[in-house]
């Protein structure tokens, strides 16, 4: 019997027969919510089996408090004691991809704050076994950073985290969901990478390597972890586009759309003038019963905006926003200024105005911060949109390897280790398009690549191995 927490006691019973009585398993009462798996054996003796079916009772004894949390029941012959133990472990190592619902707290503070989902995948196939990671932390391509270790039956975690403005919390989170690969993956950024690894100078195939890792923040660009067999890897994604962050290209395109969460530190909603309106292309409106007022947005996705544009209400002029600041946050807990408005005024009722972002970064959630109207104890607006520059898909600068890093087994010696993308429809990395055949795509892909392979033999095998990996998975 596996227990999770504190348990409760309880009784254990087989076919109306006591195996056990107020049987108590130790819990780790300062991490109530998280504690660790406990493991209780109970051997049954032979002559209380019935011929058929058995009844297996397990249940608090009369008058005994607290909450008995238990996770799993299993039995197992007893010439083979640990195979349910290990096929147990073998179905969760099949649910690879993890999702966890979060919270970040500001040091010295006893108040943790909603933030972002964390999702991740990491699978390394070179040896027919899955490990899933202990110890996690990543870098984001806007400087911010993390570090996390997973609880042994990863049902939660305890780390840290310094977000893009250097501001620094504790981090912890909750398991909401775990999935099998690839059903989990649809619809995020997972890259597929062939690698090797490097002895003496000499590199030789070690498998292939799914990375996922989404803190619903900016993209990844270096992630370490050590998984359940000790075996510790680091590596730094290659750049796509150069040092530099991609330019925003085109016309802005209004993705108010992908906003999925709205909340107002106050909303009329005896009348039905509530946040929600905002989103709407009617000529109802927000109401907030002060002179001051929050707006936040959370998108579906992160984004960089660059125009948003706001519409006054139907009445009350005196009620028109007339200083704000716009804000980007990672997290909903650390949040950065992109704009400032002071001395704004809207000349006529249900009027549009538009404001280019001063400083656009990508970011999965906003605040329009109104901090004065224009005389009124009330704050209203009609509607509320967002805009986000196209960026330009920029032709990959292909290097020796898409990444590269080191990889050390436990109680070994670390190697190189580097990896060659497998483009598909998986990934960010060009490939076959939705509703294109392989053949029509493989000649892309040849005259993106065979231009590079001069370079030398090694450059060539990757290309052959990368080209047998996405003929194989098209």
């Amino acid at each position: 019997m596996t227990v999770l927490g504190a348990g409760a006691p309880m009784d254990v019973l087989l076919n109306g027969k006591a195996l056990a009585e107020h049987l108590a398993t130790p819990g780790d009462e300062g991490h109530r919510g998280h504690s660790d798996p406990r493991v209780t054996i109970l051997s049954v003796p032979g002559e209380l089996l019935a011929a058929g079916d058995n009844l297996l009772e397990i249940r608090n004894p009369e008058g005994a408090e607290g909450l008995l949390r238990l996770r799993a029941v299993t039995v197992d012959p007893a010439h083979d004691r640990e195979r349910s133990e290990r096929a147990m472990a073998a179905r969760a190592a099949g649910r690879s991809v993890v999702a966890f619902t979060t919270e970040v707290r500001a040091p010295g503070s006893t108040v943790w704050q909603p933030a972002s989902r964390l999702l991740f995948h990491i699978e390394s196939i070179d040896s027919g076994e899955r490990a899933l990671p202990a110890h996690l932390s990543w870098r984001g391509t806007d400087g911010s950073e993390a570090a996390i270790g997973l609880r042994a039956d990863l049902s939660g975690f305890l780390g840290h985290r310094r977000a893009a403005d250097g501001a620094v919390t504790e981090y912890r989170g909750t398991l909401a969901d775990r999935r099998a690969h690839p059903e989990g993956t649809v619809g995020a950024p997972l890259h597929r990478f062939s690698t090797e690894e490097g002895h003496d100078g000499t590199w030789s195939p070690s498998g292939e390597l799914r990375l996922l890792l989404d803190d619903g923040g900016a993209p990844v660009e270096r992630v370490s972890w050590t998984d359940r067999r000790g075996t510790t890897a680091s590596v730094v994604l290659g750049s796509a586009g150069g040092p530099g962050p991609a330019e925003p290209a085109g016309e802005p395109r209004d993705i108010t759309r992908t906003v999925v969460g709205i909340e107002a530190s106050d909303e009329f909603d005896v009348v039905g003038e509530v946040a929600e309106n905002l989103l709407g292309k009617s000529w109802s409106k927000w109401l907030a019963n002060d002179e001051s007022a929050e707006l936040d947005f959370t998108l579906e996705r992160p984004a960089a905006i660059t125009v948003y544009r706001l519409t006054s209400a139907n009445d009350a002029p005196e009620r028109d926003p007339q200083d704000w600041e716009l804000q980007g946050s990672h997290d909903g807990g650390h949040w950065t200024t992109v704009d400032s408005r002071t001395g704004e005024r809207f000349r006529q009722r249900h009027e549009t105005k538009e404001y280019s972002v001063a400083s656009p970064a990508s970011y999965a959630r906003y605040r329009l911060s109104i901090t004065r109207n224009h005389g009124s104890d009330q704050t209203q607006l009609s509607r509320v949109q967002f805009l986000a520059a196209e960026v330009p898909a920029a032709r990959p600068t292909r290097s020796a390897a898409d990444f590269t890093g080191y990889r050390a087994p436990r109680g070994g010696d670390p190697v190189g280790y580097r990896g060659t993308s497998v483009p598909g429809p998986w990934s960010d990395v060009p490939g076959r398009e939705e509703g294109k055949e392989a053949g029509q795509a493989l000649p892309q892909l040849l005259a993106g690549d065979l231009g590079d392979t001069a370079r030398g033999l090694d450059d060539a095998a990757r290309l052959i191995g990368k080209l047998a990996a996405y003929l194989k998975n098209s």
